[in-house]
């Protein structure tokens, strides 16, 4: 579902991400590991088509992202560390909004169902975004994917700064998706987390992809010792 073949990205003479070669199938959920700079973020924005490769080639469902930059959209949602949504809209009302900017008209009890799948409270759907925690911001972003069909989902550092529970919660939710087919590549600097919820861990350094690990096959400790002999 989605495949990096050589995937390169150079700024002058820092080689930002270097000849990336990764596959991710439906229903895998894949964690990058890795410092700032190591190149995760960079591997989500190619795939995204934010930004172009210098060589080489980032594919969604086969379909080559940087020839078809619209084509692509349809197939995928993102969440970045911090969720984009309208503050004085209720979370209703930004999942109303999104699902129908990509082609799907929903009833009100309808959207309820999809926010309540995201483990929304629902007492919070009606509420305005701006007094939202980031974990309920996250859940709307969940729902937004859900309501989208998206078959891929790209998360950048997406339990980042939540809470103990919020973060268990994000997890479960997104091993549900992947349990329903979604290909999700996650960045992030949580190895425990990683280790929690991941089909397979990479360890990313200088651009490089440095391990791939299965993640069934190591403890958390071993994946910790690895990450730091990596790094």
């Amino acid at each position: 579902m989605l495949e990096a073949k050589n995937l390169t990205k150079r700024y002058g003479s820092h080689t930002a991400l270097n000849k990336l070669n990764l596959s991710i199938q439906p229903g895998e959920i894949f964690a990058l590991l890795g410092q700032n700079g190591a190149g995760k973020t960079t591997t989500i924005n190619l795939f995204l088509g934010f930004i172009e490769p210098t060589e080489g080639s980032a594919s969604i469902n086969g379909i080559s992202v940087a020839e078809n930059p619209q084509e692509i959209k349809k197939y995928l949602a993102y969440i970045p560390e911090t969720v984009m949504l309208y503050p004085n809209l209720t979370g209703l009302e930004n999942l109303e909004y999104f699902s129908s900017l990509a082609g799907f008209d929903y009833s009100k009890k309808e959207l309820g169902g999809l926010l309540t799948t995201a483990g929304l409270q629902a007492q919070a759907f009606d509420q305005r975004l701006a007094g939202y925690s980031k974990g309920m911001r996250q859940k709307v972003g969940i729902a937004i994917a859900v309501a989208k069909k998206a078959k891929v989902l790209l998360l950048d550092e997406p339990t980042s700064g939540l809470d103990p529970k919020a973060s268990n919660e994000f997890s479960q939710i997104i091993q549900s998706l992947a349990a329903n087919g979604t290909a999700i590549l996650m960045a992030t600097h949580d190895i425990f987390r990683a280790k929690e919820v991941a089909s397979r861990i990479g360890i990313m350094k200088e651009g490089n992809l440095e391990s791939v690990i299965d993640a069934s096959m190591i403890s958390a400790n071993e994946l910790e010792s690895l990450y730091l002999k990596t790094v």
